[in-house]
C-alpha cells in the first residue's frame, strides 16, 4: 500500500452499487494509515449499506442531501477542506452526472465544487461498463483529468462473470493515495517505462525499403501520458517524424530505431531495467534476406523477385526474459478476413505471445493509422477482456495506462 507523508482529509464517496460493503473495508484501510475520512453516500448507497455502519467506522455523520446542515454549506466546506475525493463504487448513474456537471445530490455537489483530485473506481455489470454512452463519460472524465481505475474482471451480481467488479480495497487504496504522493506527479511515479512507437523499415537496396502505414502517434501519446503521471520514459522511435516527436514532455528521452532488429537489440538491452514494456510499435515479421549494395534498376519487361525471411519476434523474446513484477504489453494490429474478424485473431496472438496484456486494434486505410481514432480491446493471454476504449491517441493511452496502474499496484 502506498503510504504519505502527512494525514490526508479524503472524501470516500459511496454509491448505490451492491459493491458498496467493500467500500467498508476501503473507508477502515484509509482511517488505519491515519487519514480523516469523510464519507458521503448517495440516498440509493444507504439502501446497502446504512448510515449507522458509515458513522461508527469514519466517526463522522453522514449527509447525502445538499439541503442538510445548509448552516455550514456543507458541499463546499467538505469540497474545499478535501485533500481527495474518492468515489468507490462508482456506479453508471453517477459517472454520468458527474460528467454532466450535475448536482442534485451532497456528492455529486462536492465532486463539482472540490479542486482536490478526483479518483473514481467504477462497479457495474459488464453490459453497463462496456456501453458506449458510459465509455464515453469515462473517455471525457480522463480528459479532464480525473483518475479512472480500471474494474477487475470476476463475479458479478448473480451467476454472471466478466469485466466490471469493483477491484480488491487494498489495491483501491493504493491506487487513490498514489495520486496525493508529496513529490510525485501521479500513480506511475517512480516507474520506468520502456516503449516502442513507429514502423520499423527494412532495407531492400541504399533507397529502397520495406515498411508500414504506421506514424508512431499511438506510442507517442503513451510515452507522453506516462511522463505526465510521473513514469521514467524512455521511447523507442521507428522511423518516427520529428513534429510527432516535439510535444513529448520534457524528460522523455527518445532512441531512434530503423530496423526489426535495431529495435529487437535496443528493446533487449533495456528491458531488465524498466517496470513496464509496451510494444507499440508496428514491426515487420518479414525483411529481405540480403541488402542490395546498390539500387536495383528497372530492366525490361521483367518483374522483380524478393526472398524474404523471419524478423525475430521481439514481444515474444521480452516475454521470455520477463522479470518478477514486470509488465509486458503488447500491441495487435489486426484486420478481419473471410473466416475470423480481428478480435479472434488478436485473442490468439495473445494466447501465443503470453504478454500480460494484449491491446488489439483494427486497423485499415482509414483507421488505427495516423491522425486518426483508434479503437482498442486489452485482453489476457487467456483472452479474458480487461478493459475496452477509444477515441483520440491520447484517451487509448489513458485507457491502457489505467490498466497497467492496476496491474502494477
Amino acid at each position: 500500500m502506498t503510504h504519505t507523508s502527512r494525514p490526508l482529509t479524503i472524501v470516500l464517496g459511496v454509491t448505490g452499487g451492491i459493491a458498496a460493503y467493500k467500500a467498508a473495508l476501503v473507508l477502515r484501510l484509509l482511517t488505519e494509515a491515519g487519514h480523516e475520512v469523510r464519507v458521503v453516500p448517495t440516498e440509493d448507497a444507504l439502501n446497502m449499506v446504512g448510515a449507522a455502519t458509515w458513522e461508527a467506522l469514519s466517526h463522522h455523520p453522514i449527509a447525502t442531501g445538499i439541503f442538510e446542515n445548509t448552516e455550514a454549506v456543507d458541499h463546499v466546506k467538505i469540497a474545499q477542506e478535501a485533500d481527495l475525493v474518492l468515489i468507490a463504487p462508482a456506479t453508471a448513474h453517477t459517472i454520468a452526472k458527474i460528467t454532466a456537471g450535475m448536482a442534485d445530490n451532497l456528492l455529486t455537489a462536492v465532486v463539482l465544487a472540490t479542486q482536490a483530485p478526483l479518483v473514481i473506481v467504477p462497479a457495474m455489470h459488464t453490459e453497463m461498463w462496456l456501453n458506449a454512452a458510459t465509455q464515453a463519460n469515462i473517455a471525457t472524465l480522463r480528459e479532464r483529468g480525473v483518475r479512472v481505475m480500471e474494474p477487475a474482471s470476476g463475479r458479478l451480481t448473480g451467476s454472471d462473470t466478466g469485466i466490471g467488479r469493483l477491484p480488491d480495497p487494498e489495491d483501491i487504496v493504493t491506487f487513490a493515495l498514489a495520486q496525493t504522493s508529496p513529490g510525485e506527479s501521479g500513480d506511475l511515479a517512480g516507474r520506468r517505462f520502456l516503449i516502442s512507437a513507429g514502423g520499423t523499415h527494412e532495407a531492400l537496396d541504399p533507397v529502397r525499403f520495406l515498411g508500414n502505414r504506421s506514424t508512431g502517434r499511438q506510442g507517442v501519446a503513451l510515452a507522453a501520458a506516462a511522463a505526465r503521471r510521473g513514469a521514467d520514459v524512455t521511447l523507442l522511435a521507428a522511423n518516427v517524424a520529428a513534429d510527432v516527436t516535439q510535444d513529448l514532455p520534457e524528460g522523455v528521452e527518445v532512441v531512434p530505431v530503423v530496423s526489426a532488429r535495431d529495435l529487437h537489440t535496443a528493446v533487449l538491452d533495456r528491458l531488465a531495467d524498466v517496470d513496464v514494456l509496451i510494444m507499440a510499435a508496428a514491426v515487420a515479421d518479414y525483411r529481405p534476406e540480403s541488402q542490395a549494395e546498390h539500387k536495383h534498376k528497372k530492366t525490361g519487361d521483367d518483374g522483380l523477385t524478393l526472398r524474404l525471411v523471419q524478423n525475430p519476434d521481439i514481444l515474444k523474446a521480452a516475454v521470455a526474459a520477463k522479470r518478477d513484477g514486470q509488465v509486458i504489453v503488447g500491441f495487435a494490429a489486426e484486420t478481419g478476413d473471410e473466416s475470423t474478424d480481428a478480435l479472434t485473431h488478436g485473442k490468439q496472438k495473445a494466447a501465443r505471445k503470453g504478454a500480460d496484456l494484449l491491446a488489439i486494434n483494427e486497423v485499415g486505410v482509414d483507421r488505427g493509422f495516423g491522425d486518426t481514432p483508434n479503437y482498442v480491446t486489452v485482453v489476457r493471454p487467456d483472452g479474458n477482456v480487461v478493459t475496452e476504449g477509444g477515441g483520440s491517441k491520447a484517451d487509448v493511452a489513458g485507457v491502457l495506462l489505467d490498466s497497467i496502474a492496476s496491474e502494477l499496484s
